[in-house]
Formats: C-alpha cells, structure tokens, sequence
C-alpha cells in the first residue's frame, strides 16, 4: 500500500469576511502526481499558499516527509513574479521594461540565480541545463520573455531542494512552443519523482499526471484518478451578460474623429546589438477588428508600448496614432484617453493595495491608482461595468484579495469603463476560466458592433479570439 504523502483534514481559509477554503480534506500518496483544477475564484491559489504557510487556517495539514514537520520545504512558484531594482530598494514600474537606458537597473539571471545557491564557477547544476537557461545567463531580469522567466522562477524554485513543489499555471502566457517545452520540462520532473501539485486548466494537464483534483467555491467536489475526471463541457449557450447596461455613446467626451488608429512605416526597435521589430509596416484603419500573433518574443508587446505611448523609441520611429504623427506636440496622455489597454505586464505591475472600484475608475484617468474625485456620472459607469462584468461582490475588496482571474476581469472592466475608440486587449483570457472566456469574447463582440470600436487582440490560443476579428497580422521572432 502507498504511503501517504500529505493529509489535509478540514481546512478552512478565511480572507476577510469571505471564505476562501471551506473544509478541505485531502490525502496525497507517494507516487502519485496530482494536477488541481478549477473556475476562476475557486481557491486553487489560497490552497497552494496555505501548503506553504503563507495563510492562517483551521484545520490541520500533516506532512509525511522530512522527518521534523517543522523543517519541510514547500515551494510554490507563482504565476506572476516581480523584479527588484539591482539595489534591491523598490519593484520596477511598467514602462521599464521598453526602457533600454534602464535595463542596468535590474540584476541579471545568473546573478539572481547566485542568491539561491547557484555558482557558475562550479560544476553546472542540472537543473540550469535541463530548464534550457544556460543562454540566458547574461540577460537581464527585465528583458525576460514569459516563458525565460518561467523557467527562471522554476529554477530557483529547485535550487532550494524543496520536498515539495507547486505549480500555479505554469503555462499562462506562454505560446505553443513554450508550453510544449514546459510539458516536457514537467514529464522530467515528474519522471525523476519529484512531489509536484500542478495547477492548470484541464486543456494542459501533462501525461504524467496520475491523479485530478477539483475545486469549485473553496469546496473540494472531486479528487480522484486521471481516468475517472470528467472535465466540463463546453458552453453552449449564449453568454448571461445584460446588455442593456452598455450605452450607444461616450457622453463623458467628445471624440475628435479620425480615419486611421495607427499607422506604422518602416518601424524598427533595437536593445543592444538585439533586434525586437525591423522595418515593420502596419494600418489599422478606424472600425478594423485585428488578431496580433507571433511566439514569445517576437516583439507583441514591444510593438503595443509603441501605439500606448509607453516606449520612447516611439520618437525616432515613423508612426501616426489617430491621424497625427507621434512626436508633434501631443501628450502621453493625450494619446492614452483613446486607448482602452490590458496587458499582462500591466496587471503585474499593478497597485494590488486599491479596491476593485478604484482599480475600474482608474480607467477614466489611465493611471495605476485613482488619484482623483470621479463625477457622479463617471461613478455611474463604473457601478454599470461592475454589474455588467458580475463584480459586485469584489467592488470593495482590494486586488491583492481576489484571484488571478478575478483581478483580470477588474481590471478589463478598467479598460472598458470610457468606452474608448481603440481597444488593445494582450491576452485579456489569461486566467480566467473558460465560462468568464466565453462571456467576455461575447462581451467584446457586442462592444465593437454596438460602438464601432477599433479592436487590436493579442492571444496564444486562437480559440479566444472574438469572432469580430476579421483582419490577422503575425510576427516572427528575430535572430541577434
């Protein structure tokens, strides 16, 4: 008979008045690899950090390893991870990232790796060879792709020979490339038995993965062998969204009209010796519905800081936003109060310390806090999208409290909230569950129909893209 591995017996989390884990038990068993899946809010993040002390809760959870319970080592490896200036005295901001000058502001892989027992000098670890980040080793933290970095927080995880090691959503934000790499980087550690919980959605669960567990509500209603787990089915029916709380018009603003949203001639962005865009041409025509695709590291998110007014190579390129050419007098702001933007970059760097509300109603003013007194009529559309989005129960709740797909959807109600003429959506369906996915496509849909919006989606799953999207551009990664 199997050895018990981990037992949890009643474990219940309250953050708040809500609660978040309600009554948990659970037996893992050596030898036994287990993937836990669930909707958006369900716990699944909560129980990964409760595992590893980072949450009080009742109840009692027994590890059957390591001899003295007080000495198990449980690492978890988050989906997001935030960088430190090289002295270690704040985090980064967003724009930092498209910032060249400031690259030498952030530590390197190599030297990061040093503060988790990591020595270049030494005979070489196997997990730097076996996670692929030998090439990496000279880069800056802030340059890293999301599959790099990925890979990056995954080895720092195993330098810390934990006895246990979680997994949240290893594969969000990565391309198919990236999370067929990721597969196989999990197949090896599961091969060389090392104790793994994986979460993820049900569509990426490695072969190796013996046993399912399920979360729905903080209530654990499956566990159970990889045969008998019976995923959801699809939706097939139309989205619960009341409509009738979008309106035909933008009355906080009048929009100065235009013909073209952007227009790129012969764009180009270097770092270094780095290629990141060459001689690129693009139009996006007002009314025009885009998909932007290419792998990791093709430049998508390089190519977007430019139209958002968030990368100053923006200047010595050739481009026009809304019929003016970049560089002729307007603001970054004037060009942000068109743009309605989520990115995962900008949900990292986010203020996790504000309410839900006042994350939304930073939308109208397109900064990362709110700062400033909303009129009565902007508070109405802000109470419009946290009904129309289901929000209700989180307007009150801080971001740092809700789930990874929680703090998406306030944070596309943010991008939402001033109706804007251009909507740039960088994977807006990560980490949200595939009803939230349905209902948000649809949501899209009838934004663009209803109001004529210019749309640019970004996404490594073509089955997330709205079907308003009628026009296509790909980028390739660069070489040197």
């Amino acid at each position: 008979m199997r050895e018990n591995f981990l037992t949890l017996t009643g474990i219940t989390v309250r953050i708040g008045t809500a609660t978040i884990l309600d009554n948990i038990s659970w037996v893992l068993k050596a030898g036994e690899f287990w993937a836990l899946t669930g909707p958006s809010g369900s716990g699944k993040t909560v129980l990964a950090h409760t595992l590893a002390g980072r949450h009080y809760h009742n109840g009692r959870i027994t590890y059957h390893f390591g001899g003295d319970n007080q000495k198990h080592r449980v690492a978890v490896v988050d989906q997001q991870h935030r960088f430190k200036y090289l002295s270690n005295t704040g985090e980064l901001y967003y724009q930092q990232r498209f910032n060249a000058s400031e690259a030498d502001q952030t530590i390197t892989v190599s030297q990061e790796l040093d503060e988790f027992g990591y020595d270049k000098n030494n005979t070489p670890h196997q997990w730097i060879d076996l996670l692929h980040i030998r090439p990496l080793l000279s880069k800056p933290l802030i340059q890293l792709s999301n599959g790099e970095n990925k890979r990056v927080q995954l080895a720092i995880a195993l330098l810390g020979r934990p006895d246990f090691l979680i997994l949240d959503n290893p594969f969000i934000g990565l391309d198919a490339e990236g999370r067929s790499t990721m597969q196989q980087i999990l197949n090896t550690l599961l091969g060389l038995k090392i104790p793994i919980l994986l979460i993820t959605s049900p569509r990426e669960i490695p072969s190796s993965i013996t046993h399912i567990a399920c979360l729905e509500q903080g209530k654990l209603v499956f566990t159970g062998s990889r045969e008998q787990f019976k995923p959801a089915a699809p939706l097939h029916r139309a989205p619960d969204l009341d409509l009738g709380l979008l309106k035909p018009d933008n009355p906080f603003r009048e929009e100065p009209a235009f013909r073209t949203a952007v227009k790129m001639t012969g764009v180009s962005v270097r770092y270094g010796d780095q290629v990141i865009l060459g001689g690129l041409d693009w139009e996006v025509k007002k009314g025009e519905r885009w998909s932007l695709s290419g792998p990791n590291g093709s430049g998508k998110s390089t190519l977007l800081s430019l139209i958002t007014a968030d990368n100053p190579q923006a200047y010595a390129n050739d481009i026009m936003l809304f019929d003016r050419q970049r560089g002729t007098g307007e603001t970054i702001w004037d060009i942000k109060q068109r743009i309605g933007f989520v990115s995962p970059e900008l949900h990292l760097y986010f203020d996790y310390s504000a309410s839900s509300r006042e994350v939304i109603a930073s939308g109208w003013f397109d900064t990362i806090g709110l700062f400033r007194t909303l009129t009565p009529a902007q508070d109405e559309q802000v109470s419009r999208w946290i009904q129309l989005l289901k929000l209700e129960n989180m307007g009150s709740r801080r971001l740092a409290e809700l789930s990874a797909g929680q703090q998406r959807m306030v944070l596309l109600a943010r991008a939402l909230i001033k109706n804007p003429p251009l909507l740039i959506l960088d994977e807006p369906c990560q980490g949200l569950d595939p009803l939230q996915t349905a209902e948000f496509k649809y949501l899209v849909d009838q934004v663009c129909e209803q109001f004529g919006t210019t749309l640019i989606f970004v996404s490594h799953y073509p089955e997330d893209v709205p079907s308003c999207v009628d026009h296509f551009l790909s980028l390739e990664k660069k070489d040197g």
